[in-house]
């Protein structure tokens, strides 16, 4: 009998030896918590709360729900979601420091005329990504995020289309967010003008699930291992 649990238990710490560590280090934990504590009321109070319906906003929010949890869906939902338009943000950021921009998506990150602190705060959209794919590493990828990513982007782009501004912003208030998510152009100073508004944001409601999100997905799906589901 002594030595049939002693097989169990032995049995028992082999398992847990080859089970990933999936646990999220208090630092990190407590060092997120702190700066999503410190953005929030002051993009509030800068932008209005029409700000946090753009993705890598929302994004927060999701990682904020995943590091204290430990569960894989909001992490994977995230990544989902911003890994590829971030990426392209990160590049653009180091190229126009080098002083070649891609894009001209950072140009305001090296604007002197802008606070130091708010173009501070806005460089999580180069380390966010990052901190994605460590936890999308360390807790699995949920292959459901796709489904569920896509669906929450459509209702948030519905939102975007029919109930926030078109650009430009108005000159009583040049801080309000307009153009979220690119619903109305690629540019924040006017719609865009080479096709219908309502055929152009039919079209961002194709192209995001079927040329960011799916390719993303299915390359997290390639590169880490399934997370397993509650229960």
């Amino acid at each position: 009998m002594a030595l049939a649990l002693f097989r169990r238990v032995e049995h028992g710490e082999d398992e847990m030896s080859d089970a990933p560590d999936r646990r999220i280090p208090m630092w990190l934990k407590l060092g997120y918590t702190a700066f999503v504590a410190v953005l929030v009321p002051f993009y509030w109070h800068l932008y209005g709360p029409t700000n946090f319906l753009y993705f890598c906003d929302l994004s927060l929010f999701f990682t904020l729900a995943a590091i204290w949890t430990e569960h894989p869906l909001p992490a994977s939902m995230a990544a989902v979601g911003i890994l590829l338009p971030q990426a392209l943000w990160m590049a653009d950021f180091l190229t126009t420091a080098t002083g070649h921009p891609l894009f001209g998506l950072c140009d305001y990150m090296f604007d002197s005329r802008k606070p130091l602190f708010t173009r501070g705060l806005s460089f999580f959209h180069f380390w966010l990504p990052i901190l994605l794919v460590y936890l999308v590493k360390r807790l699995g990828y949920d292959r459901r995020a796709f489904k569920l990513w896509s669906g929450f982007a459509l209702v948030v782009l519905l939102v975007c289309y029919f109930l926030l501004p078109a650009p430009p912003a108005p000159a009583s208030d040049p801080n309000l967010p307009v153009n979220v998510n690119y619903v109305y152009g690629l540019s924040d100073a006017t719609p865009q003008t080479w096709m219908h508004p309502h055929l152009y944001f039919a079209t961002v409601l194709l192209v995001l699930p079927s040329v960011i999100y799916l390719p993303t997905h299915l390359t997290l799906s390639r590169l880490f291992r399934e997370a397993k589901q509650p229960g």
